[in-house]
């Protein structure tokens, strides 16, 4: 699966959302900033990405994600 496929899946998901995507093989790193994220917990920020890939993960397309979900305050505070 190409970044740019992967990249679309998250942004059509996840509201108002800026995606990094990195790919090695059938693993994928991102990083995903919305300000939807907002007064979620961890959990439900990482539930709303997998939803978007659930179903490549179900086929075998993408075996494992490494994800940081942040809000906009967040990512400006990492920079």
């Amino acid at each position: 699966m190409q970044p740019e496929q992967i990249k679309a899946l998250v942004e059509a998901q996840v509201p108002d959302s800026e995606v990094e995507v990195g790919v090695d093989g059938s693993h994928i790193n991102l990083v995903v900033v919305s300000p939807a994220f907002r007064d979620m917990s961890t959990v439900k920020k990482q539930q709303l990405v997998y939803s978007a890939l659930s179903e490549s993960i179900a086929e075998g397309t993408i075996h494992a994600v490494h994800m940081k979900t942040l809000t906009p305050e967040e990512w400006q505070q990492q920079q």
